[in-house]
């Protein structure tokens, strides 16, 4: 099957020539809190990405009572004996009023709502509420039955692929592919929170695009700004980044979360490097003929050259401005007598030899 490699998500385009599409990843960082979700919208309206993302779940749908928490929760919230995994997804759900306030105050602000579903009813729901596009979690790339079912909705998919071999993805895409969802993008990532830079492995985002020919991206979880504006250079089309009101707030992610300021510079700095990237068209620029005049160097006489003068090379100099003959033609004149007594400095041209 054919992927389309350019495709619209609601309002948006992705992929192929369109800009890169920003994502910034709420997550749970909301804390089960409408008024902080509230200022995470407005905080990516401010940094000006294109999505803000939240998470869509039933703790009893997504972890088993006894499921424990991995080592980044226990950093960051209460031991397993406290609150357990589930527990604390309990408290990170967004009830079915929340997801319509929280849609209806981005269309307000002017942004897209995305959200990752996590389980089969999290996808009806979204369905019903109008999602443009689903955002999949690395947990389910792996998870082909549930891919299928997402991709049967006929909606967009972006498909994170942390810690996946080659051939699992290949297989997730194979499973996309066989419900004639022409609509799939990858995303490389580092299931580490926070990940260092050196665990993030950027090239292997270009493996993806290689091996499946696909858009692909990158998301984050750095607590750095660098590596999505490295991951546009190397050809990323969409970029995920968690961000956070404050990484001092409760919670798993805050701490591998950018704050808004970060976030604002990290728009701003992928933006130039989209525009720094260019047409990929080696030509004279615009904004450079002037200075090409001005800069290049013309052929001149190196000496004064009497008139009938066979021109040799230590006669000829190449100096600005390059308003005269160029030093491409420097063999033309070689060999040729001077027409006319000819002065040193004195731009050459081809009615000044025989």
């Amino acid at each position: 099957m054919n992927f389309n490699k350019k495709f619209p998500i609601g309002n948006l385009s992705v992929g192929a020539d369109a800009p890169v599409l920003i994502i910034a990843e709420a997550g749970v960082n909301h804390n089960g809190d409408i008024n902080l979700a509230k200022k995470l919208i407005d905080a990516a309206v401010e940094a000006g990405v294109d999505c803000v993302k939240f998470q869509t779940f039933k703790a009893e749908r997504l972890n088993t009572k006894g499921a424990p928490k991995s080592s980044y929760h226990l950093r960051t919230t209460p031991s397993d004996a406290e609150q357990s995994w589930l527990e604390l997804l309990k408290t990170q759900e967004i009830s079915l009023n929340m997801h319509k306030e929280l849609i209806r105050y981005c269309r307000q602000r002017g942004i897209l709502f995305l959200s990752t579903p996590y389980d089969y009813e999290s996808v009806d729901l979204l369905v019903s509420l109008g999602i443009p596009a689903f955002k999949v979690a690395s947990t389910d790339t792996n998870n082909y039955p549930f891919l299928s079912y997402l991709a049967k909705t006929d909606r967009p998919i972006i498909l994170s692929t942390a810690m996946s071999e080659l051939e699992e993805v290949r297989k997730a895409v194979e499973t996309v592919a066989a419900t004639g969802n022409p609509n799939l993008a990858l995303l490389h990532c580092t299931a580490n929170y926070p990940c260092a830079i050196e665990n993030t492995n950027l090239r292997a985002m270009l493996t993806l695009e290689r091996e499946f020919g696909l858009t692909v991206g990158y998301s984050d979880h750095c607590p750095e700004r660098i590596n999505p504006v490295a991951a546009v250079a190397l050809g990323a089309k969409i970029i995920e980044k968690h961000f956070t009101i404050s990484r001092d707030l409760p919670g798993p992610d805050h701490q591998a979360s950018l704050t808004p300021q970060e976030l604002t510079l990290m728009v701003k700095d992928i933006r130039g490097v989209e525009a720094a990237l260019g047409d990929g068209i080696k030509k004279p620029l615009d904004c450079e003929l002037e200075n090409r005049s001005k800069l290049r160097k013309s052929l001149v006489a190196n000496c004064t050259i009497p008139i009938g003068t066979v021109i040799t090379e230590k006669m000829l100099a190449t100096k600005r401005p390059g308003t005269g003959t160029a030093p491409e033609d420097w063999n033309v004149y070689l060999g040729k007598a001077a027409k006319e007594n000819l002065i040193e400095d004195q731009q050459l041209f081809p009615k000044h030899v025989e």
